[in-house]
């Protein structure tokens, strides 16, 4: 009988719990889990390790946030020192000193004038705090009228009721209703049409981002406060944007004074082979949000990224005023700030964004070396993502691709599937033997899942 917290971690890492009926899982079909639940108890480098002692090789990097593998001992000890010195500090009034420095390098590695961050807990706290910033510059700049937000169908923005809102995943809307009134969306970029099996960006959609002037029109730019996207689509199942598609929706935002705000809280911190999607496409939005790899997932930590027009206008009346009327308990945590400072450290010192952009091309061609698969429609990649598209089942979509998941998961491999498409994002540690790996367990998995 385990008398300790830590002993009783370590006695439930060689069994399963008793009773799993307490927690209500998230984005999970409970009791399909339940029966048969998939348990990991330790992790390290490029590997979990489940319940029952195997090996489980990550090609999800956790949950796209785990960009320098598992267990990193710089991250670990920077945690373990901080909780030792300081667990805890106000952040309303006051402050403790890895606030400023994990700014100040975070803004650092954010191109153009993205010079100020606000601390949050996640992404869907930094989505809905980016919202709210759009709206208090818009308040402070003399142009209270501009309310309305602009999102993109297949869009995720976390699960806040701003994220769900600017959103356009149907499943996380329809069972709450109560969203922001003010919300158009643009049309989503993915055609099998037109872009199947393209290597990187295609060539066709960027005129996709034209919707935005019907809007306008309807509503008038004088209205609109903000457009929100993802860069690169990931959640919905790994949407790449075209050639051209992302300057012209910056062009737009510039010629109606709208705000453009990048939701890079999964294409951040060399997922797509630089420091932020923002940089690889050569645009800059006016606020981005991050989360996820900001502390290699160590701590619960994100963050929004301000240009400098937006935080100065912020700056405005009396210097005893609040300028800005929002926050969290546990923004700028000290612990995950000290996991953030940590990891930008591994992230510079072991080159991880470049890596991932050299070890791109060999990526690219495992993953269309699947083409011929059973079931596969469309092959999709950027930098170090993957989207495989499998042709639904009749009248049982999604079943096909969680029953590939599963088989993967039996042979020593995590992927995540979305709807009936299998994403692949491994931490940025991977090695091409990893890579030859995961697509031969891929590769099997489909020719064995009718």
């Amino acid at each position: 009988m385990a008398t300790t917290t830590a002993e009783l971690v370590d006695d439930l890492a060689v069994k399963t719990p008793n009773n799993l009926d307490a927690l209500l899982m998230p984005f999970t079909a409970n009791r399909q889990f339940k029966e048969n639940p998939r348990l990991l108890v330790s992790a390290e480098g490029m590997h979990y390790r489940s319940v029952d002692g195997r090996e489980i090789l990550d090609g999800t990097a956790g949950l796209w946030c785990v960009n320098a593998g598992h267990g990193r001992r710089e991250i670990v000890e920077a945690v373990q020192h901080q909780a030792a010195r300081m667990d805890y500090s106000p952040s309303f009034q006051m402050a403790h000193p890895l606030q400023f420095e994990l700014a100040a390098r975070l803004t650092a590695i954010l191109p153009g004038d993205l010079d100020h961050a606000f601390f949050t807990n996640s992404g869907s706290e930094s989505v809905d705090t980016a919202l709210k910033i759009a709206l208090a510059y818009h308040q402070a700049n003399g142009e209270p009228g501009r309310t309305r937000f602009v999102g993109r169908e297949r869009g995720y923005h976390g699960v806040g009721f701003g994220g769900i809102s600017v959103g356009g995943t149907g499943n996380n809307r329809k069972q709450f209703r109560n969203q922001l009134p003010e919300v158009d969306h643009l049309p989503h970029t993915h055609s099998l049409e037109h872009n199947a099996f393209s290597r990187g960006q295609p060539e066709w959609g960027a005129h996709l981002a034209d919707s935005l002037n019907s809007l306008i029109q309807l509503h008038g730019a004088e209205s609109i406060a903000a457009v929100i996207v993802e860069p690169m689509a990931a959640s919905t199942g790994v949407l790449i944007p075209p050639m051209g598609y992302l300057r012209r929706l910056r062009d737009l935002c510039d010629e109606h004074g709208i705000l453009l705000i990048f939701d890079e809280v999964i294409t951040g911190f060399g997922r797509l082979g630089a420091s932020f999607a923002c940089e690889l496409f050569d645009v800059v939005p006016d606020l981005v949000t991050m989360a996820k790899g900001l502390t290699n997932a160590a701590v619960p930590m994100g963050a929004v990224g301000l240009r400098k027009k937006i935080h100065d206008t912020l700056m405005h009346g009396p210097e005893y005023m609040i300028e800005l009327f929002h926050g969290y308990t546990y923004s700028g945590h000290p612990l995950a700030c000290a996991a953030g400072l940590a990891a930008l450290d591994v992230y510079r010192h072991d080159e991880l964004f470049d890596r991932a952009a050299e070890l791109a091309p060999y990526w690219e061609d495992a993953v269309h070396s699947l083409r011929d698969k059973r079931n596969v429609i469309d092959l999709r990649n950027l930098g170090m993502v993957a989207g495989i598209e499998l042709e639904p089942r009749p009248g049982k979509p999604t079943t096909r691709a969680y029953d590939a998941f599963v088989r993967c998961f039996e042979e020593g491999l995590l992927v995540r599937t979305t709807g009936d498409i299998i994403a692949l994002s491994p931490p940025l540690i991977v090695e091409r033997s990893h890579i030859d790996r995961m697509f031969g367990i891929i590769g099997e998995s489909l020719d064995q899942v009718a």
